[in-house]
């Protein structure tokens, strides 16, 4: 009996996220996020979507903010706020509002978190939520004439305190407070508190919840950003003081070792699990370098390269291969592997005694097919032909006839194969042939 639509595409869904959810177990993520993330009405989602994380056996410090609870306390109290280069200044009428703010936070979070409710996604959760003195911190001090009294940043982070608690089961809450050895209180950004937990726990991911995420030269929010490309960015002047200051955090957490930092919308419900738990994600992926590269295939590969062409060979766009003979051939096959899903794949099977090659086996993932994957594929096994002296490349299809000739191919006859490939044509098949001379 088939499935309605609705249920076959959540059973696609769980089993896409399947791998996702084997390689978390056990990782340590850093989520993070401004006081205005708590102030919305999507809050108790984004909640329950850190309770399903913690029910996955994923590792969760939860580092927030507070500036517009602590704005509202002073306005209640018809004081002003002051800023200086985006950071509070804190006088001691603030520090009293940032005290108040981080409590109230503190639990509203740990109620969230402690619901059980039947029919509910926190039905059976259970969650202990730690909380304490783990962030050590000093003053800003006076810059550039301005004294910040009692806003400071981060010192030093009890990683051990935090792996206690994480090793427990906990899931453990930072508020954007620190405590000096004298016993005095300062107030943090939570994006310094974030870069600095992170760094010390070695985290394997660190989500940061922002109003923007990082976006091209067209306004068009980015999939993926190196390093390189982030400096870049943060040096530009259309960013907020508060947009730079996140960028220049999650910098300096991927420099000092934190593997990958996710910039996340913070008002797109289920963001959290959709950039998870999604090969594509929702969000902007900051890494040291390119998660994506074209490179020789590997023995490894083959379990990706059945997923890709499976359905190409079902509907016939491509000969059927079986495991063995693919990995008889991994040899012959160049890759694209984007974060570690194989995304494109094509061949080349060389026949040297008549200087010719064969193009063969090319496949793109359907969310890849307009990023040129499949020229990036040809390029590569040309560079391989030229190299190996090859004079010319011939193909066979049944649905591509149009790329090839876009690609300098030309419609030809069966007998320009080499004495081998005819022997081996298949006439039920009834491929078009095509040549392509090379340099």
């Amino acid at each position: 009996m088939k499935s309605p639509p609705q249920t076959q595409q959540f059973v696609q869904w769980f089993r896409q996220a399947a791998p996702y959810v084997h390689a978390f177990g056990g990782r340590t993520f850093v989520i993070a996020f401004p006081g205005e993330m708590a102030a919305e009405g999507g809050f108790a989602g984004f909640v329950h979507d850190m309770n399903l994380l913690a029910a996955l056996d994923i590792r969760l410090v939860v580092v927030h903010g507070a500036r517009p609870q602590i704005d509202a306390e002073l306005k209640a109290k018809r004081l002003r706020s002051r800023f200086a280069k985006g950071v509070r200044i804190t006088d001691a009428n603030a520090l009293v509002a940032v005290k108040h703010a981080a409590g109230v936070l503190r639990v509203e979070i740990e109620a969230l978190l402690s619901q059980g409710l039947p029919n509910s996604p926190m039905a059976g959760a259970e969650i202990r939520v730690a909380s304490g003195n783990f962030i050590t911190a000093q003053p800003i001090g006076v810059v550039d004439g301005i004294d910040f009294q009692f806003s400071g940043t981060v010192r030093k982070v009890d990683a051990v305190g935090i792996a206690r608690r994480l090793e427990a089961g906990d899931v453990v809450l930072i508020p954007h407070i620190g405590y000096s050895p004298t016993g005095e209180v300062f107030n943090l950004s939570w994006e310094d508190v974030a870069e600095n937990v992170a760094i010390a726990l070695k985290a394997d991911k660190l989500l940061m919840y922002t109003d923007r995420l990082p976006a091209d030269g067209k306004g068009e929010p980015l999939a993926e950003i190196t390093a390189r490309e982030a400096e870049a960015l943060a040096k530009k002047a259309r960013l907020t003081p508060t947009e730079k200051h996140v960028l220049r955090s999650a910098l300096r957490a991927l420099a000092a070792g934190v593997k990958r930092v996710h910039f996340v919308a913070r008002k797109a419900d289920g963001a959290t699990l959709l950039e998870l738990f999604t090969h594509a994600g929702v969000g902007t992926m900051l890494t040291a370098d390119a998660v994506e590269q074209l490179r020789p295939a590997r023995i490894d590969d083959v379990g990706g390269l059945l997923a890709l062409i499976r359905p190409l060979e079902a509907d016939g766009s491509l000969v059927k291969r079986s495991r063995e003979r693919l990995e008889a051939e991994i040899g012959n096959f160049h890759v694209i592997d984007h974060d570690g899903v194989i995304v494109g794949c094509a061949a080349l099977y060389p026949f040297p005694g008549e200087r010719s090659a064969e193009f063969a086996c090319l496949a793109v993932a359907p969310a890849y097919r307009d990023a040129g994957y499949g020229e990036r594929l040809l390029r590569a096994c040309e560079e391989q032909a030229l190299s190996m002296r090859i004079k010319r490349l011939f193909a066979l299809t049944t649905r591509a006839a149009h790329w090839f000739v876009s690609q300098g191919f030309v419609p030809t006859d069966i007998k320009a194969l080499p004495a081998q490939k005819q022997a081996l044509y298949n006439w039920k098949r009834n491929s078009k042939v095509f040549t392509k001379p090379l340099r």
